[in-house]
């Protein structure tokens, strides 16, 4: 997968699509399995041409710059959005920056300057409810018709279901926010996961007795909270079993989004580390505790059972 980040490197990969290419356009958040389906269809079809396949993503997305507060919560960053796609046999991943310049594009300049003259697009695979251009006056029977004129193709995307409903990143975020992982696990074709890097905290797990992992996961908020069971990659050789809490830490007054990680049986310090956290199974929704005490028995508690989720007997907070 070769990565183009921002419009103004389409230059320097204009040979690439001199013959043309198949391409797709969405935000591709969590990147499940109905999206894999989308993918795998402009995968064949690039095959079938001989043409190079692009995925199109946004930037901020778009909902995020028009309504920021009122915009979903994301089930992944930019990072582990490409990190997906690199998994798949997509050629080119554009990222466009949406800014006020590029929502001020008219749906024919997109379709002209962007679609034809710089991807000059073959074939287009899009969801028949797709709006672009500014004030969204651009849709699929516009791209249908530009196409016509402009010699590409448009085909509607293939639709998923999963327990006879359609796949879709608003139903992911649902399942976790239920905490129903078996669902989420289906819908996103594995278990939930994220990706941060390991900052300095309060260090106040090691104060009571469980040395936590503080990560910064690059987003303003998390699509689930609580405590789970859950997997750690990046560290070793092998997935590294521990207990995580999501949430905003309310006994200690926490105020924005934190991710602390326990780790069973380790003791490294790995400040600055880039980690993979698989969420694998609920414990319990996050609370507040009434002292600090009662905090510690009940962390003690969550560390059993993650444990014994883990297959792993005995054993202490370190």
């Amino acid at each position: 997968m070769h990565l183009i980040r921002g419009l103004h490197n389409l230059d320097s990969v204009r040979d690439a699509f001199r013959q043309g290419c198949v391409l797709t356009i969405g935000n591709f958040d969590g990147v499940h399995l109905g999206h894999r389906a989308i993918l795998q269809q402009v995968q064949d079809l690039a095959a079938d041409n001989g043409l190079p396949s692009v995925v199109m993503v946004f930037e901020p997305l778009p909902i995020e710059y028009f309504a920021p507060q009122s915009a979903p919560v994301r089930l992944m960053n930019l990072r582990e959005k490409l990190a997906a796609f690199q998994d798949t046999e997509v050629d080119y991943v554009l990222v466009c920056r949406f800014d006020e310049a590029f929502a001020n594009w008219t749906a024919d300049d997109f379709v002209q300057n962007l679609l034809k003259e710089r991807l000059n697009v073959r074939h287009l695979v899009i969801g028949d409810d797709f709006r672009f251009g500014c004030q969204r006056r651009g849709n699929f029977e516009f791209l249908m018709a530009r196409g016509a004129e402009l010699g590409f193709d448009v085909t509607d995307v293939a639709t998923f279901e999963v327990d006879g409903e359609r796949v879709s990143s608003t139903r992911v975020r649902q399942a976790l926010a239920d905490h129903d992982l078996p669902l989420a696990g289906r819908l996103l074709g594995d278990d939930f996961r994220f990706q941060g890097r390991v900052i300095h905290g309060q260090k106040l797990g090691r104060k009571i007795g469980f040395r936590t992992l503080n990560l910064n996961p690059k987003r303003i908020q998390m699509p689930l909270e609580g405590v789970y069971a859950v997997k750690v990659s990046g560290l070793d050789e092998v997935d590294w079993p521990g207990v995580a809490n999501i949430g905003v830490r309310p006994t200690v007054n926490g105020q924005r989004p934190s991710i602390e990680v326990h780790l069973f049986d380790w003791q490294k310090d790995v400040y600055g580390a880039h980690i993979g956290v698989k969420i694998e199974r609920f414990i319990r929704s996050e609370m507040k505790f009434d002292s600090l005490e009662a905090l510690t028995d009940q962390i003690r508690q969550d560390v059993q059972v993650a444990r014994r989720m883990h297959g792993l007997e005995g054993g202490t907070a370190d």
